[in-house]
């Protein structure tokens, strides 16, 4: 199985930055999508951003389009979400996820494996 573990979570203030990485070990496939999700307490999990491993595809939800960046490095098996202009809004534990190839990048349940999550808390 694949074990994914998250860092880079902390505290900032409005306007800062954070880059969250996520580090994947055990059998990987060329064909894999690699995603970040966020949760806020009281509130669904939401799809953040996603890449393709094997053509670095990528999208980003409407909410965080021109200040979030992932990026991808096939060498370390690592996945990077970047994070510019942080909003308190931006504020939850941010989950890295890796599922196989094909379909909507989405659905929370197109994913096979997820990290413990990291925590971002954005204040105001």
């Amino acid at each position: 199985q694949v074990q994914l573990v998250e860092s880079g979570g902390g505290l900032v203030q409005a306007g800062g930055s954070l880059r969250l990485s996520c580090a994947a070990s055990g059998r990987t496939f060329g064909s894999y999508c690699m995603a970040w999700f966020r949760q806020a307490p009281g509130k669904e999990r939401e799809f953040v951003s996603a890449i393709s491993w094997s053509d670095a595809r990528t999208s980003y939800a409407d909410s965080v389009k021109g200040r979030f960046t992932i990026s991808r490095n096939n060498a370390k098996n690592t996945v990077y979400l970047q994070m510019n202009s942080l909003k308190p809004e931006d504020t939850a534990v941010y989950y890295c996820a890796a599922g196989g190839a094909g379909g909507s990048y989405f659905p929370p349940r197109r994913y096979d494996y997820w990290g413990q999550g990291t925590q971002v808390t954005v204040s105001s």
